[in-house]
């Protein structure tokens, strides 16, 4: 494997660059368990997940909020 560094990555077209992001990103999404968090972030989604299931009718599919972003660009 060819070594490349972060001077390498910048200097590609950004298409480019958000193809390797994704790729990237894609590779750490595919071994959820070795990501570690904090216990700030573990309380936090305890937190959320607790206030969704206490009432899941005040959330939003991720579409209609896909849709809202859109829209506000």
């Amino acid at each position: 494997m060819k070594n490349i560094s972060v001077a390498d990555v910048v200097a590609l077209p950004v298409a480019e660059r958000l193809r390797l992001v994704e790729a990237i990103w894609d590779s750490i999404a595919e071994v959820p368990e070795q990501l570690e968090l904090s216990p700030a972030q573990v309380q936090e989604l305890e937190r959320r997940l607790a206030e969704f299931e206490k009432d899941p009718t005040t959330r939003s599919p991720w579409e209609e909020v896909r849709a809202r972003l859109e829209r506000t660009r």
